[in-house]
């Protein structure tokens, strides 16, 4: 990944220049990263991976992503929360996912604490740390896209408190960015603006 601007793609088109090293972050990146995401389970879905993909690449995540779906039953909360030790093991043993004991401990975790909370209760404390996209400058180069900002330390800080792990400000904030909170995509990429 460059410092640089969008770039043009295979078929001319400009890119946020991560969105073009393998087809599938181009679908990634055109079809979903930046888009808005609503509803418990699909936000409890974003959350768990983007802490699974702490310390690694995101293609690793992507291309496990649907080892991730089958394993956590499509992260439907009310089911993650009954996982029981037999299903930690099978998970820890799971080579379509990544075997990380206290990232799949924080999954299950958040899941106990999550099926208690109110039906839209994650959906809406998410999404009450947006930022004024109309304050926020355009980023126009990969440099100028912040890793952790004062919305993402906060949203970290309110969900920790609500009693989630594996939840600190950077993966908020990659949290915020994949699911539309803020827009990242570069000045002149094609993604940049759609809902």
């Amino acid at each position: 990944m460059t410092a640089g601007g969008p770039q043009a793609g295979p078929d001319g088109k400009l890119r946020c220049p991560w969105g073009l090293s393998t087809d599938d972050y181009r679908a990634y990146h055109d079809d979903e990263w930046g888009r808005a995401v609503h509803g418990d389970d699909a936000l409890f879905e974003r959350l768990c991976l983007e802490a699974f993909q702490s310390g690694l690449s995101w293609i690793t995540i992507l291309r496990r992503r649907e080892g991730f779906r089958r394993a956590f039953a499509d992260f439907k909360i009310a089911e993650v929360a009954t996982f029981t030790e037999v299903d930690r093991e099978r998970l820890l043993a799971d080579e379509g996912i990544i075997r990380n004991r206290a990232k799949v401990d924080a999954t299950l975790a958040n899941a106990r604490v999550l099926v208690d909370w109110a039906p839209g209760e994650l959906d809406a404390l998410i999404w009450s740390h947006a930022p004024d996209g109309a304050t926020r400058p355009v980023p126009v180069t990969l440099a100028d896209v912040p890793a952790v900002t004062d919305e993402s330390t906060a949203l970290a800080k309110a969900l920790k408190k609500k009693g989630l792990r594996f939840v600190g400000p950077t993966t908020a904030y990659a949290l915020m960015q994949a699911c539309g909170l803020v827009d990242d995509h570069l000045q002149g990429c094609i993604a940049r603006g759609r809902p």
